[in-house]
């Protein structure tokens, strides 16, 4: 599927934000490291069985590479940044609903911990759209 002009805030805004995600985890301290793996592991518990540095090393990476695959926009379909960034941001999404404090009584709406990822929810709606629109959207004869 072709780029469209709506794609671009979307993508850019995106990737620009993962990006940069990305590379300020890179050589973070090991408490740092330790912590985001901790609190990873209440959303996919087999997280806790690396090492804090590799998780955070395998973490860097992959937000670097998503961050440049949503930002390489004519290489990169919408379709698979869309898939990519969903799939991505739904892990987001579990870790909010999984980890304790980040929800009020046992509900979807955030505590104010929360809030830093709860709207992280903006990313499943940006993916969503990109996959949505590349099998939806009429497609035009040449």
């Amino acid at each position: 599927m072709a780029f469209k002009p709506w794609h671009l805030p979307l993508r850019l805004a995106t990737g620009a934000y993962i990006l940069n995600s990305g590379l300020s985890k890179q050589d973070v301290p090991d408490e740092a490291a330790a912590g985001m793996q901790q609190m990873a592991a209440n959303a996919i518990p087999q997280l806790g069985d690396l090492e804090p540095k590799q998780f955070a090393t395998i973490l860097s990476t992959a937000e670097v590479t998503l961050g440049a695959a949503l930002l390489a926009i004519p290489i990169v379909p919408p379709l698979a940044a869309g898939v990519a960034l969903t799939a991505f941001s739904l892990g987001l999404n579990r870790l909010y609903l999984k980890t304790p404090g980040m929800t009020q009584d046992s509900t979807i709406k955030p505590s104010d911990q929360g809030i830093g990822i709860a709207k992280d929810i903006w990313m499943t709606a940006i993916g969503s759209a990109l996959i949505l629109d590349s099998i939806f959207a009429p497609r035009r004869h040449r």
